[in-house]
């Protein structure tokens, strides 16, 4: 059977994360020092490779002039459009 490859959390989260950073010039070294979190872990979690507590996640929003909610609405945007490329003809038992 076919597994579409899935894109993880953690994942989107760190994409999103490094594209607003991105987006506003900004440098690791100034949304790390903004968010008071180590450069090298805001590093692995823009790469996907560490998985970030919702502390570190609300403060790293916060660096980036945004809420929890707005960056998470973004990293869902980000996960739905991937999906939607990753999308097969389901079986026809769970068509609707």
């Amino acid at each position: 059977m076919f597994e579409p490859e899935t894109m993880l959390l953690r994942e989107a989260i760190g994409e999103t994360i490094r594209d607003l950073r991105l987006n506003e010039d900004r440098t690791l070294r100034q949304v790390s020092s903004a968010a008071q979190v180590s450069l090298g872990y805001l590093s692995e979690i823009e790469r996907g490779q560490k998985e970030a507590s919702s502390e570190v996640i609300a403060s790293i929003a916060a660096a980036l002039g945004m809420t929890v909610g707005e960056l998470m609405t973004e990293v869902a945007t980000r996960l739905m459009a991937y999906e939607s490329d990753q999308l097969v003809a389901l079986p026809l038992q769970w068509a609707a």
